[in-house]
Formats: C-alpha cells, sequence, structure tokens
C-alpha cells in the first residue's frame, strides 16, 4: 500500500469559484471580498452574492455605500386604518440598516396635483416609492413617469391603474367586495331579513380600493341575489355626519335589509341604526377591525368585518422595495395580501391600536 496521504478534501470555495459563478477575474473578487480598489456596485454585488451563494465562511463586505432614500407617500388620513398603517412604518423603520432612510410624506386627498409634483421632482435623490394614494389621470400620469426613469414604485393599500410597478402590497378589493356580497346576501336571507333593499356607502370613490369593492359587491348580488334592490353606492368620505345622513334617509325610505360600507366613519350607521330602531334587523358588513367595529360586532349591532391587515401590507411593500434595492437577498412573495374575515366568535384580543401610541401623519 502506499504511504501517500489522501488529497485533502477542499473546505470552502476558493476565489477561482467564486469568480467563475460571478463572471470577473479572480483578481477582482480579491478586491471586492478583502474591499480594495475601486470596483462598481452592480459587481460588487456579484461577486458578493456569488460567495454567499457558495457559503464561503468569512465576514462579507458589504453591498451599498452611501444611503438609500425610500419615499413613502400616504393620502392624509386620521382614520384607524391609516393610524395603523404608520404605526407599523414607524416599527418596521427602527429594524432597518441606519443607511436606509424612509422619508414619510401626507398629502391632502384633494390635493393631487401637489402630490403628482412630488412624485415627479422629490427634493432629494431617491431609490424607491411606496404610495397609497388616488388612482387619478394626474397621478396616473406621474407614477408612470417616474416608473419609466428607473424608480421602483411600489403602491399599498389601493392600486393605481394602468402604471408600470414593481409591486401592489395590498388585498384583492375586488374579491374583497364579492365575499362582502356573498356573506350579505346568505345572513340577509337566512337570517335577519327575507327581501329589501341593500345600502352602499363607501369613501373615496378615486381610490380604486373603494371602487373594486364597490364593483365586486353589486355584482356578486345581481348575479346571486337578484330579490334585494341594490343602488349604486353611495361616497360619504369616511365622514360619519354624511354616513349618518344616507342610512337615516334610507331608513326614512323603508325597511334596509342591509348595510356594505368600504370604508370608515361608521360611527354614522350606528346611530343611524339606533335611532330607527332596527340594528337587530340589518345586516352590517364592513372593513377593518377597528376597535369601535370591534365593540359593535361584541354587542352584535354589526355581522362581518373584512380586515386587510395593514401591518403585512406595509412589510410587504418595504420588502419589495429593500429586495430592488439590493438590502435583500431573497425575492418577496408576489401577488396580492390575504384578508380576513372576523366575526363576533374570532375577534383576537389585542386592541387595533394600542394605547399610549404616539402617532404623527407628516
Amino acid at each position: 500500500m502506499s504511504d501517500m496521504p489522501a488529497p485533502r478534501k477542499k473546505s470552502s470555495a476558493r476565489f477561482i469559484d467564486i469568480a467563475v459563478l460571478a463572471q470577473v477575474s479572480p483578481a477582482t473578487v480579491n478586491r471586492v471580498l478583502n474591499d480594495r480598489g475601486s470596483v462598481s456596485t452592480t459587481t460588487r454585488e456579484k461577486v458578493i452574492r456569488a460567495a454567499q451563494q457558495l457559503a464561503v465562511p468569512r465576514l462579507m463586505p458589504e453591498v451599498h455605500r452611501g444611503l438609500t432614500r425610500l419615499d413613502v407617500v400616504f393620502a392624509r388620513s386620521q382614520t384607524p386604518f391609516f393610524q395603523r398603517m404608520e404605526l407599523a412604518l414607524q416599527r418596521l423603520m427602527q429594524l432597518l440598516d441606519r443607511r436606509i432612510v424612509v422619508h414619510r410624506h401626507s398629502f391632502a386627498p384633494s390635493e393631487d396635483d401637489s402630490t403628482a409634483q412630488f412624485i415627479r421632482q422629490p427634493p432629494h435623490p431617491r431609490h424607491g416609492l411606496l404610495l397609497a394614494v388616488h388612482d387619478t389621470p394626474v397621478l396616473r400620469a406621474a407614477v408612470q413617469q417616474v416608473s419609466q426613469q428607473g424608480v421602483p414604485v411600489v403602491t399599498l393599500m389601493s392600486d393605481i391603474s394602468d402604471v408600470t410597478r414593481l409591486h401592489y402590497a395590498g388585498i384583492d378589493n375586488l374579491h374583497a367586495g364579492r365575499t362582502a356580497g356573498h356573506f350579505m346576501g346568505r345572513l340577509a336571507t337566512q337570517g335577519k331579513s327575507v327581501g329589501g333593499r341593500l345600502l352602499v356607502l363607501t369613501n373615496d370613490l378615486h381610490f380604486r380600493a373603494h371602487r373594486d369593492r364597490t364593483a365586486g359587491f353589486l355584482d356578486v348580488v345581481q348575479e346571486k341575489f337578484a330579490q334585494f334592490q341594490c343602488a349604486p353606492a353611495i361616497p360619504c368620505f369616511d365622514d360619519p355626519d354624511q354616513i349618518f345622513q344616507a342610512v337615516d334617509s334610507a331608513c326614512q325610505q323603508g325597511p334596509v335589509a342591509g348595510i356594505y360600507h368600504t370604508g370608515a366613519g361608521s360611527a354614522g350607521i350606528h346611530q343611524a341604526l339606533q335611532r330607527h330602531g332596527c340594528a337587530d334587523k340589518v345586516v352590517w358588513i364592513g372593513h377593518e377591525l377597528s376597535d369601535e367595529h370591534r365593540r359593535w360586532l361584541k354587542q352584535g349591532a354589526m355581522d362581518l368585518v373584512i380586515d386587510q391587515d395593514p401591518d403585512g401590507q406595509v412589510l410587504s411593500g418595504m420588502q419589495h422595495l429593500l429586495f430592488q434595492t439590493k438590502w435583500l437577498a431573497q425575492k418577496p412573495l408576489a401577488g396580492p395580501n390575504e384578508f380576513r374575515l372576523f366575526c363576533t366568535e374570532n375577534l383576537p384580543s389585542q386592541p387595533y391600536l394600542p394605547a399610549g401610541e404616539l402617532l404623527h401623519n407628516k
């Protein structure tokens, strides 16, 4: 037998292996991994990702140099849903690398021109854009312009039609509306009522989310529950007073079998139903498990809530931007976020807006 020692098995990838996978020279691999010399960001990324893929057992240099600036633009709102999104964003920002700078901006819903101007011409370099705004021609044009300029755009909560965007972080609102229509028809037929009128209340229909919800609801009612009369949706702009007037007027005109409300300001619904003494006779379906909706579910005044999980939407939107800007190595899941259904039997214990949290709409 030979006394020659067996060849030692290579324990880790060598520079040549990394160079082959990254399609660069071994000298470039040496410069990147030892942080020597000038190498482009694209090449640095290719080398570092190749070394990570080959499980090289060493501390990797950073892909990024300098700041990554992300703009978050919300339509200004004091509704619980938007406050919850603000909270989720604040918490997520605390987990980010200090070189990721998130600028938050809000504009009044009536300020589409100002919003479009900011989208087109930010006051600082921008590497990504997260939007929860109207779906109007002026905003579609602005989003399409910056998208074509190479800025990754993620729409949040409410999508924007006919634009090139990186991702939509939100639920399928058409399916949410159809779900509401399904349960409305079933509950109104088998439980509280056997026929009559259905009332649809919505927020600003410049938001695509509310257009899709109302369209889905009305489609299902027409397809499956034609015995119910259903007038076009009434925009109430999340204003409890306008909502009260709409419900009060409908109740004065005759029995209401059900109310589907796609937005906030639901105190107006509760007050009107209490005034007419018909809270136990009207099927009421709404959106978001806010603290007031939780209370009315417990009392039996409300029947079903469709919740779109604002925390999950913010996380999904930021993950896609961070992946596109090379801060995440693994691509996030595509497709819309899931929505959740709540009734009096499956309410979670934690409140929608934790007490003591400071919320700032900027």
